[in-house]
């Protein structure tokens, strides 16, 4: 499996096994986010939810099937839950309802949070069940923030950690940076790309957060 950072809460995931693309949450450029806009072809386009920087399906080139409910479903070979949640604490009231993507293919369990706005509860965490790679956000404000995103890092026991939605020099809302998650933490890999592989048999042991550049 092949995972791009794109930028803000989106990334490009290439399945090995089929060679399927996956782009989830993409961003309309503009109002305080000044990435690049995103010029990729994918099979499949995830939407946790309805905001301006998370469902821009237009920009994404193809035919691909668009997934934005809750559920299980197969996918072109690829088996997708969506499992509901909120935008913040009060149970959607401030921000609204979010999805949580969990993906099943090359033999992992890929989850991505999008905008998660509270602390998990054992019923959602099983939900979710065994993941390998997290992408969860971790600046603040809009989202969870640090604390928060490190206890649900634990619990849910994911392999590779890997954090988004978080201020850059391309980002004027007011979330924290990426060293605010990163600080005190010990299995850290930063990366000079935007890309990783990662295989079942190339996962660590330990629990690892790998930070990607923003390719956008």
């Amino acid at each position: 499996m092949r995972i791009k950072y794109l930028a803000h809460a989106s990334f490009m995931i290439t399945s090995e096994d089929n060679n399927l693309k996956i782009i989830t949450d993409p961003y309309t450029p503009g109002q305080g986010l000044n990435y690049a806009p995103i010029n990729e072809t994918a099979d499949i386009v995830t939407v946790s939810h309805e905001h301006g920087d998370h469902n821009n399906i237009k920009s994404v080139r193809g035919n691909p099937v668009i997934i934005k409910k809750a559920g299980v479903q197969t996918v072109k070979g690829i088996e997708i839950k969506g499992i509901p949640v909120y935008h913040d604490e009060s149970k959607g009231s401030k921000r609204g309802n979010n999805l949580i993507f969990c993906f099943k293919t090359d033999g992992l369990n890929v989850c991505h949070l999008g905008d998660l706005g509270h602390a998990l509860d054992q019923k959602q965490l099983a939900e979710i069940g065994p993941v390998d790679v997290l992408m969860i956000p971790v600046g603040g404000f809009f989202t969870i923030d640090v604390k928060t995103a490190t206890s649900i890092a634990s619990l849910t026991g994911a392999k590779v950690v890997i954090p988004m939605h978080y201020k850059t020099d391309k980002t004027e809302y007011p979330i924290s940076p990426i060293d605010d998650f990163l600080k005190d933490k010990k299995e850290v890999q930063k990366q000079s790309s935007s890309e990783i592989e990662i295989t079942k048999k190339n996962l660590p042991e330990k629990q690892k957060i790998i930070v990607l550049q923003p390719a956008l």
